[in-house]
């Protein structure tokens, strides 16, 4: 009975899993169309400049039955693999670098499996490209052979480069290093190198020629930024010699123009060969070597091409004729010949000239109203401008330009093609300036490039300036100099500063004030810029004649400059001559001067120059005096007192004499004083104490200062000696014998008596005493 209770269960179990796997449903993938970064990968687009690495989807799927499901990713056999994918999340990474241009679709089979069923699928990648490729030149090196008389502006060579990009990144433009150097130019389009226009070879000057050509692609986004490649390669021109002068094209290259209402047989234009040996000229004869594909013919002998379909026959815009001219001799033989190459362009009729347009329609005056010095680089939004020319083609290609003051602003674009909105930006923001000009006047110009007719139209750019606080107030100098009498009144007006604010309004309104250290006697009105004195301030040029300070012009907004201002105080003749105190006696010595002295305290001259004179003297005809330095002398006659008592009764000798000192002002001031002179003869006595003791007798104060002064001297000498002797007598602590030093300071009797009188009394004490004692007994 266990046994069979045991294997009933397990039957049981048995039955139904066979049931459970007979009953399982397949997993599959979430399909959330072709932009979605999860599902099953089907349409996914990547570009070519993903970074390996980068998680660029997620593989997401379910279960039926809500088991857990994993994912995988397979390739085809000889597949490189480019995907890896995380089998339980679904992420998948790129792990090899992508190339559109060797692999443009990658075919990827994904799985999803819940363990028990796997779901596969095939799914196709697309990748996307981004400008990662350079342009590459085809056949090269270019090596070109040109005779040396290949007319100017002819074709010579045709340059091919490719882009595997697409898109701008695989457009192609080229254009040639040194393009100002050399003597070729090369079409942006077509990459046909011709000779430049007015330029022609020359074998004997140079045989070779290097030119650089440059291919650039448009340009294209490459991991985020825009990328610009380009290449270069060198054309070897080679210059053939010619023996002889074949016919040479005149007015190359040739350009013409069928238009949509040309009749079939009308002449497009006419090309014109001539033969170099212009002293036996020989016949041209013409003809269309290739390129016309049975549309033109030309004239054998007169070089007319004409158009032989009507122009909605004609299956391409442009053809490029190449034609031939060759000599023909007088025997009919063909000899030299040369090429040209014709282009003719079909295009519609140019009958629609540039227009402008505003918001509202066709305009021909905008106008603006802004401020001035904007910054450079803005641009005129308030200007909404437009520009179209309804022609198709090159007839719808025209300039734009500004005609007015150069330099002020610049218009983008400059070439437009059939339609553009016009904007203009700001170059010079410095020209831009209210106080030059209050309104700016520009003419928008649109004119056709490569028609003959050259259709133009104009438009009116009117804009108005509003002023802004851009100056500063400026003086008319950097420093003023002013002048003013010292006698002039408090509120006298000494100088005018002027300075100016070209801005308007307010802001041209200018406050004046004065600071500094010399600025405190005068004050400066605010408006009108006049400094004139303080009420109270008196102007004293002896006491100071030069005053400077700054003067500040500022206007509303506190923008300011400075000037320095300097004053002069003028002297006047206020003060009057003064003598000397010690003018009233003075002793003369027959033969020897007196002087006399006076000060004039006026700052300047002629008021502070003095000169003197006698005004009154009894008897008259004794004395002269200096009129310059004031030097009182007697007559060359008086030589002794003895003439002097001949003149006058007056034994004592002693003169009154009436001086004056005056200034050379104007007016003139004077002052007079009374001066006693003693007149003496020479002293009979010599030496120095008798001349001092004459020089001094009109001076008594000064012989006694002098004595005084020698009283001093002696009496500290003898300070100095008596501390000296007590200092070294207190230092000996014995009393030594003297008798060797008596005998050494023996002084003889003479001198004794000679410098008696500059002996001095010294202190005694015992000491001293002992001492003599002790000698006179060893002497004795």
């Amino acid at each position: 009975m266990k046994h069979v209770r045991h294997s009933t269960p397990s039957l049981f179990l048995s039955l139904v899993h066979v049931c459970l796997v007979q009953a399982n449903y397949a997993p599959y993938f979430f399909d959330n169309g072709a932009r979605s970064t999860n599902g099953n990968m089907a349409l996914l687009s990547l570009s070519e400049d993903t970074p390996v690495g980068t998680h660029v989807y997620t593989l997401n799927g379910t279960d039926p039955e809500g088991d857990p499901v994993s994912y995988g990713l397979a390739y085809e056999a000889g597949s490189r693999r480019y995907f890896s994918v995380d089998k339980n999340l679904g992420n998948v990474t790129l792990i090899e670098e992508l190339d559109r241009e060797k692999e443009d679709e990658i075919e990827v089979i994904v799985s999803i499996s819940d363990g028990l069923s796997t779901v596969s699928e095939k799914v196709r990648i697309l990748v996307t490209d981004a400008n990662d490729e350079s342009p590459e030149f085809i056949n090269t090196p270019y090596i070109v052979q040109v005779p040396e008389n290949a007319p100017s502006g002819s074709s010579i060579f045709k340059i091919e480069a490719v882009d595997k990009d697409t898109g701008s990144g695989g457009s192609i433009t080229y254009f040639l290093q040194n393009i100002h150097a050399n003597k070729f130019t090369i079409d942006r389009h077509s990459g046909v190198l011709r000779i430049k226009t007015g330029v022609t070879l020359d074998y004997e000057k140079s045989r070779t020629h290097f030119v650089i050509v440059v291919a650039k692609d448009g340009g294209g986004k490459l991991r985020g930024d825009n990328k610009v490649f380009s290449a270069t390669t060198t054309v070897t021109v080679n210059v053939e010699d010619v023996q002889d002068t074949p016919p040479m094209f005149i007015g190359t290259p040739y350009y013409g123009y069928v238009y949509e209402d040309t009749l079939a047989g009308s002449e497009v234009l006419t090309v014109v060969a001539l033969d170099g040996d212009r002293g036996k000229p020989n016949s041209i004869h013409y003809c269309i070597v290739n390129g016309d594909e049975g549309s033109f013919e030309i004239g054998n002998t007169t070089g007319a091409i004409s158009v032989i379909k009507s122009p909605n026959q004609l299956k391409k815009e442009v053809y490029e004729l190449k034609v031939q001219a060759s000599e023909v001799s007088q025997e009919g033989d063909i000899s030299v010949y040369a090429f040209a190459t014709v282009t003719i362009r079909v295009v519609d009729l140019n009958n629609h000239p540039p227009t402008f347009y505003g918001e509202n329609g066709p305009q021909n005056r905008f106008e603006l109203t802004m401020y001035e010095h904007p910054p450079e680089g803005e641009i005129l939004r308030g200007l909404k401008i437009t520009v179209n020319d309804s022609d198709q083609g090159t007839n719808a290609k025209f300039n734009l330009r500004l005609v007015g003051p150069g330099g002020i602003f610049r218009v983008v674009p400059q070439t437009v093609l059939n339609e553009a909105q016009v904007t203009i930006i700001v170059e010079n923001s410095a020209a831009i300036d209210y106080e030059k000009f209050k309104v700016l006047t520009f003419k928008l110009l649109a004119i056709e490039v490569n028609t003959p007719e050259k259709f133009s139209s104009t438009a009116d750019v009117v804009i108005r300036l509003l002023d802004t606080n851009d100056n500063v107030p400026k003086f008319s100098s950097d420093y003023y100099i002013a002048r003013i009498p010292e006698n002039s009144p408090g509120g006298s007006n000494v100088v005018a500063v002027t300075a100016t604010d070209p801005d308007s309004g307010l802001w041209g309104d200018i406050k004046y004030s004065i600071y500094g250290t010399g600025a405190d006697l005068f004050l400066i009105h605010p408006s009108t810029g006049i400094i004139y004195t303080q009420p109270w301030a008196i102007l004293d040029a002896e006491v100071n004649s030069k005053y400077n300070f700054y003067v500040k012009a500022e206007d509303t907004d506190g923008k300011y400059s400075l000037a320095e201002v300097f004053i002069t105080v003028l002297d006047v003749n206020d003060h009057s001559p003064e003598f000397n105190e010690n003018i009233q006696e003075k002793t003369m010595i027959i033969g020897s001067p007196v002087k006399i002295e006076a000060i004039d305290q006026d700052a300047e001259e002629p008021n502070n120059i003095v000169d003197y004179s006698i005004m009154q003297a009894d008897p008259a005809n004794v004395f002269d005096i200096d009129q310059s330095t004031g030097e009182i002398k007697l007559k060359s006659y008086i030589r002794s007192l003895d003439i002097i008592h001949n003149i006058t009764k007056n034994k004592d000798c002693i003169w009154s004499v009436v001086v004056q000192a005056k200034d050379r002002g104007s007016p003139s001031f004077s002052t007079t004083a009374v001066l006693k002179i003693d007149i003496t003869e020479e002293t009979l006595h010599k030496g120095p104490m008798a001349a001092f003791l004459m020089q001094t007798k009109d001076n008594p104060m000064k012989a006694l200062g002098v004595l005084a002064g020698v009283m001093g001297i002696m009496v500290l000498i003898t300070i100095m000696i008596s501390t000296a002797m007590f200092w070294r007598n207190k230092r000996s602590n014995k009393i030594m014998p003297v008798r060797r030093i008596i005998k050494k300071r023996q002084i003889p009797q003479s001198r004794t008596i000679r410098m008696e009188w500059l002996k001095f009394k010294r202190p005694s004490n015992a000491a001293e005493k002992f001492v003599v004692e002790d000698d006179a007994k060893s002497l004795h």
